[in-house]
């Protein structure tokens, strides 16, 4: 059935309710927030380029979703991908391939493809995840010591020999709030696991960098500053050349985004005793991505990690996900001048967790 799930949850949605969704929903926004940027970085874009994403793909994502609690926006099985994206054909052309994902996932919607996920076998999903785990963790390391050295090369093997050879370059106050960070994580979710634990190591290493003066590398002395709001709508200039070098891509991007998607919906029903509409969900998931794309961000896809969260704090129905857009659009408006304090040896901390979660090494 190609119905939004917040149409049918609206229809008994009442006080409580969305009390319990507004709770869900800041407590979500507020985990997505250095998620959004990490994965921003990771990926070769500029910061603001990931929260424009979870604000725009996470609110069509829940609004036209066919799941009542999942959260969308960029997720860390994209990272390589929209990488090697960016290396080869500029932002320009991940743009062109995020919108044809979006085409395409829609169709598979409207054809009623949603229930094929069925059929990919746990260990080829397990596999893959680990092994993207593995490659986020080894594009942080420069970031995460505060290595003094050019970029590093593309290839696994290569870029790990030049780690080594620069490893005296290291940055003592980087690499402290690094792996600071990674410890404050760990310690927050092991005795107060209610509270964003990665929110907090963020904000507990960029006061120290402010505080004590540190001169480590943050996202102003990167990026500059971030913006206040998003950007217009904007596409980049028709290229048919460009467009069919990028077929094969797309078509990657878009099926990841349904298999990730689903797999996030799966966990979530699963979780809350419900049963999405899988069908429902790919064509939201079409129509976020080409929103994403038209307004500066990335692609996205349902987060697991994210939509658990979501779960766990109470949400009952898609307006959670809308509230957690909304939020992190506020918080845009209101702190991105602040953001420009951020060490970047924070985000690379952050994603070491995230790699290592995504590897299931503790199953």
């Amino acid at each position: 059935m190609l119905k939004p799930k917040l149409f049918t949850t609206l229809e008994t949605y009442n006080k409580k309710s969305f009390m319990d969704d507004l709770f869900a929903g800041l407590t979500v926004g507020v985990v997505a927030l250095p998620l959004a940027m990490a994965f921003a970085i990771a990926s070769g874009v500029p910061p603001e380029r990931g929260l424009f994403t979870a604000i725009i793909a996470g609110f069509l994502i829940s609004f036209l979703g066919g799941s009542r609690v999942q959260i969308g926006g960029p997720t860390g099985a994209f990272v390589v991908i929209v990488a090697g994206i960016m290396a080869e054909h500029g932002y320009d052309g991940l743009v062109y391939c995020t919108i044809m994902a979006g085409f395409f996932l829609i169709a598979l919607g409207f054809s009623k493809m949603g229930g094929l996920i069925k059929f990919i076998p746990f260990p080829v999903i397990t596999g893959f995840t680990s092994g993207i785990a593995v490659v986020i963790f080894s594009t942080q390391i420069k970031d995460l010591l505060g290595l003094q050295m050019p970029n590093p090369p593309a290839e696994f093997i290569p870029k790990w020999i030049e780690y080594v050879k620069n490893l005296g370059t290291f940055t003592p106050a980087a690499a402290g709030l690094g792996i600071g960070t990674i410890l404050v994580i760990a310690v927050t979710r092991r005795f107060v696991p209610r509270l964003p634990a990665m929110l907090i190591g963020m904000a507990a290493a960029t006061l120290a960098t402010v505080l004590l003066g540190l001169d480590v590398e943050t996202i102003g002395s990167r990026f500059g500053d971030l913006p206040r709001i998003l950007p217009a709508p904007e596409l980049p200039a028709f290229d048919i050349e460009k467009i069919k070098s990028l077929i094969a891509p797309a078509f990657t991007v878009g099926l990841l985004a349904a298999i990730e998607s689903l797999l996030s919906a799966t966990v979530a029903d699963g979780m809350i005793g419900g049963r999405h509409r899988s069908n429902m969900e790919l064509v939201a998931q079409g129509a976020a991505n080409i929103g994403s794309a038209v307004f500066g961000g990335i692609p996205a896809t349902g987060a697991i990690a994210r939509t658990v969260t979501n779960i766990k704090s109470g949400a009952k129905t898609p307006v959670a996900g809308i509230i957690h857009a909304v939020s992190l659009a506020l918080i845009l408006l209101l702190f991105a001048p602040y953001a420009k304090m951020i060490p970047l040896a924070a985000l690379a901390g952050i994603l070491v967790v995230v790699s290592y979660n995504m590897s299931e090494i503790e199953n």
